[in-house]
């Protein structure tokens, strides 16, 4: 994978705040992945940045926290946006597993990600600060995501008060199976965008089958006061 392939997968918002520090995130996730993470020097990554080897220190001391920065920038992208519409019925809550679901499978089925995956398995022993990033930067940060809908929802009665933490795990399970496994092995593709709307329709509605709502949906009542759907009582 080249370099101009992972640069449209860094947040916009990086390049426009520090070009060069986009410059070299790009370059060292590029070299890490074709090269492997003990091949790809410093000067390296520098003359694929086309920045001096002071600029790239400035931003990280060594590779293994180079690849921890690339690996965090991803957090941002697993981040709630502020205006994300708090779920009012079980059909809110349903649309936004669904939106959260696709989403999700996007990141993860990434080949940036998948890559890291093989990188941090790689470099398990020499540097176990690898997989504790993608941990934290990574799988945390979509589950925290996650747990802030579940817990909303919880709040609201759409959901039953199960621990949460559970609930993020059989969702993500529902969701995603052994794809990243498959994925990381070289076994099976990435789910085309239409495949991956499907899985999270199909994950949504079989959690929340696991998990009722607490409190019940109000009837209609109409202008007579009569439920809607209702028999009117015999005199």
């Amino acid at each position: 994978m080249g370099s101009s392939a992972t640069a449209e997968r860094l947040p916009e918002q990086t390049a426009a705040e520090n070009p060069a520090r986009a410059r070299i995130l790009t370059a060292a996730f590029a070299a890490f992945t074709e090269l492997g993470f003990a091949q790809a020097s410093t000067l390296e990554i520098a003359t694929r940045a086309r920045v001096s080897k002071r600029e790239l220190y400035a931003l990280s001391a060594n590779n293994q926290q180079m690849l921890i920065t690339c690996i965090s920038e991803r957090e941002r992208r697993m981040r709630l946006p502020a205006d994300w519409p708090a779920a009012h019925t079980r059909q809110d809550l349903e649309a936004g597993l669904v939106k959260f679901g696709t989403v999700l499978m996007q990141e993860v089925t990434d080949p940036d990600v998948i890559s890291v995956y093989r990188l941090a398995v790689s470099e398990a022993e020499r540097s176990p600060e690898i997989a504790q990033a993608l941990h934290s930067y990574g799988q945390q940060a979509s589950c925290n995501a996650l747990m802030e809908i579940l817990r909303g929802a919880q709040s609201a009665g759409l959901l039953t008060l199960a621990e949460p933490d559970r609930m993020v795990a059989r969702f993500n399970a529902l969701l995603l199976e052994n794809l990243v496994m498959s994925l990381a092995l070289g076994l099976g593709k990435r789910p085309s965008p239409n495949e991956m709307r499907r899985r999270a329709h199909e994950a949504t509605e079989a959690f929340l089958r696991l998990y009722p709502q607490t409190k019940p949906t109000p009837r209609l009542v109409s202008k007579a006061g009569t439920p809607k759907g209702s028999a009117k009582p015999r005199i």
